[in-house]
């Protein structure tokens, strides 16, 4: 029996208090990956307006990942301490207000400031919102519900590259903030109107700030390391971002009401390799949609909409798959569904190293597909399992932690992906004179992702049977 399982089952709320969780959770799982893939899309758009270098777009994304990334395990044991719907309530009002901030940015500072902000409402958004269904829904029936929040995310994922394509083309980059907007405000209004109760299993605990301040220092140090390779400097600033993760590590068993419980990781197998396994996914594959953003518009010419038309196919397929897979993990093993899935990913990132400058957009196509039925079978048994191997009163933490691990990859693949334009390409414009260097950065890319995600298909298996840990 692994530490903190339980056998507890969740409070029981009826069919419409469910289907009301389940429509505000996929309304906030809608928003940000749309935000986040539209964003992509309009990159060399923004860049033209500001005059902005390589490196200097990476950070309009990675801005956005990094804040997350910060704010998301404080906020989720925020959410355990003062209510988890509390906490979603002031995230989506964060993230509606600074999309509407954005729509009116004068500067490439501003800009990049304002996705920090952004960052800080998803991260209270995503610290929770998995947080709030885990605990309305059962185990039997916790898949399932997991499966449609994550299709919600992939159909934002989806609609992103083509919507923000077209928005990008014939209204400006701006719009594609605000469609945020409305989404938001309708999911602000069903909250307050409709959604009764609060879930704070650790009310009364004592909020660890000094460890969040450490947390929070270490992983900005780590990435911004990243982005300054291969100068000295950078390497110093990574070593110096791994001491900051240790010493906050050790700090954390030391109190008794830690910001993250170490427990989790060091007792729980499961719980510790299935994050393992979601960081490797995410680092190998996020920055896939960047990089042939890029490709499609810079080396192969397509307008803004034409590419985002290209990117849809990997989301869709992961939208139609991830719900069946989702049903699959209450009734068979979720670690070798998403184990299988983790090697189509692999495979999809082998088949990428191919691209060139010539390469036919079925090729592309196809294996955006490939890579979507990867990824879709990866996601919802991951996120299931994860989930369901805690107490009910580690929901928001187990939440933070999944969804940490989703950002912290995503940093890490725009770090790789900073990192290669840096020693390959160097601060400069993408222009055609240098677009055999730009695909020489993608095939090195490429070819780590593989890798990564080849060790994840290990990490994934060696979790073990992960049905005797649901609580």
């Amino acid at each position: 029996m692994e530490y903190y399982q339980t056998d507890e089952k969740s409070t029981s709320f009826d069919k419409a208090q469910k289907q009301i969780v389940l429509l505000i959770a996929i309304l906030s799982g809608f928003i940000t990956p749309f935000d986040g893939s539209a964003v992509n899309i309009a990159l060399p758009t923004m860049g033209a307006e500001f005059h902005m270098d390589a490196i200097s777009l990476s950070w309009v994304a990675t801005a956005y990942l990094l804040s997350s990334a910060v704010f998301l395990v404080p906020f989720g044991k925020l959410a355990d301490i003062y209510g988890r719907k509390r906490v979603f309530l002031y995230g989506i009002t964060i993230f509606s207000l600074a999309s509407l901030i954005m729509t009116i940015v004068p500067t490439e500072g501003m800009l990049i400031g304002v996705r920090v902000i952004q960052g800080l409402g998803s991260a209270m958004i995503f610290g929770t919102g998995v947080a709030i269904v885990t605990s309305v829904f059962p185990p039997g029936e916790r898949g399932t519900a997991l499966g449609i929040y994550i299709t919600a995310v992939y159909v934002g994922l989806s609609v992103g590259p083509f919507l923000g394509g077209i928005m990008t083309q014939h209204l400006g980059w701006r719009s594609i903030f605000l469609v945020n907007v409305p989404i938001g405000a309708i999911a602000i209004f069903l909250i307050l109107w409709k959604l009764k109760g609060e879930w704070a299993e650790c009310r009364g605990e004592k909020f660890d700030l000094k460890g969040s301040v450490i947390y929070g220092s270490a992983i900005v140090i780590l990435m911004y390391g990243f982005s300054v390779l291969p100068e000295i400097k950078g390497a110093a600033l990574l070593a110096l971002g791994l001491l900051g993760v240790a010493f906050f590590a050790l700090y954390e068993m030391r109190i008794s009401t830690p910001v993250f419980d170490i427990r989790l990781l060091t007792r729980n197998r499961v719980f510790a390799l299935s994050n393992m396994s979601a960081l490797i996914n995410y680092s190998a594959t996020y920055a896939v949609a960047f990089l042939l953003s890029l490709d499609l518009q810079y080396t192969k010419g397509f307008t803004p909409g034409h590419a985002g038309m290209i990117l849809i196919a990997q989301p869709v397929i992961q939208a139609i798959i991830s719900p069946i897979a989702g049903r699959l993990s209450d009734r068979v093993e979720p670690r070798l569904i998403a184990s299988t899935g983790m090697g189509l990913t692999a495979t999809g990132l082998f088949l990428l190293t191919f691209v060139t400058e010539t390469t036919s957009l079925w090729y592309i196509i196809a294996t955006l597909m490939l890579l979507g039925v990867g990824f879709g079978f990866f996601s919802s048994p991951n996120t299931n399992v994860i989930m369901s191997s805690v107490d009910k009163r580690f929901y928001g933490v187990a939440s933070g932690m999944n969804g940490t691990m989703r950002l912290l990859g995503q940093m890490l693949s725009m770090g790789i992906a900073m990192m290669i334009f840096s020693v390959v390409i160097g601060p400069v414009a993408i222009t055609s004179e240098y677009y055999p260097q730009f695909v020489t950065s993608m095939h090195y890319a490429f070819t780590l992702f593989t890798v990564s995600c080849i060790i994840g298909i290990f990490a994934s298996l060696a979790r073990g049977n992960s049905h005797s840990t649901k609580s």
